[in-house]
């Protein structure tokens, strides 16, 4: 069995403010609706420094210690898609929205009704619970079925 397996790398972050979470409407068809901004590791670039960038390049805030808070974790052709959670409460700049889609602020309480893509209410869960860390999607019988660790 080969121990080595391709990976992607990316990262999201949950940056909140009281009761409210910032969110991108996301306008691509592989992911519609409301999720967590982020995106994708370049080679070499430390998760931090990623994390860092990606929430400048799409929401236009500056943020500062950013918390790894939970692993979301797919498989994908040949290997897996693995995503690091990170939350904060530290920005500064103004909210900007990029061509991924629009950012708004978000009450915690709305998001029942709200158009969000499938998995964020239970990523948010694990993002928001100490005693969780990971997301994984397991594909048995070709369904994609959520497992929390």
């Amino acid at each position: 069995m080969r121990k080595i397996e391709n990976v992607e790398l990316t990262v999201l972050c949950l940056i909140h403010q009281k009761d409210q979470y910032l969110l991108q409407n996301r306008v691509k068809d592989d992911w519609k609706g409301f999720a967590l901004p982020g995106g994708h590791i370049e080679k070499g670039e430390s998760i931090i420094d990623a994390v860092i960038r990606e929430m400048k390049e799409e929401t236009g805030l500056d943020i500062r210690n950013p918390k790894l808070c939970g692993i979301k974790q797919f498989p994908i052709e040949n290997g897996r898609y693995i995503v690091f959670l990170f939350q904060t409460d530290e920005f500064f700049g103004e909210v900007t929205s990029s061509e991924e889609g629009e950012m708004v602020w978000v009450k915690r309480s709305e998001l029942l009704k709200m158009d969000t893509v499938t998995d964020l209410l239970p990523l948010l869960r694990v993002m928001e619970d100490d005693s969780l860390t990971e997301f994984q999607y397991v594909i048995e019988n070709g369904n994609w079925n959520i497992v929390i660790k």
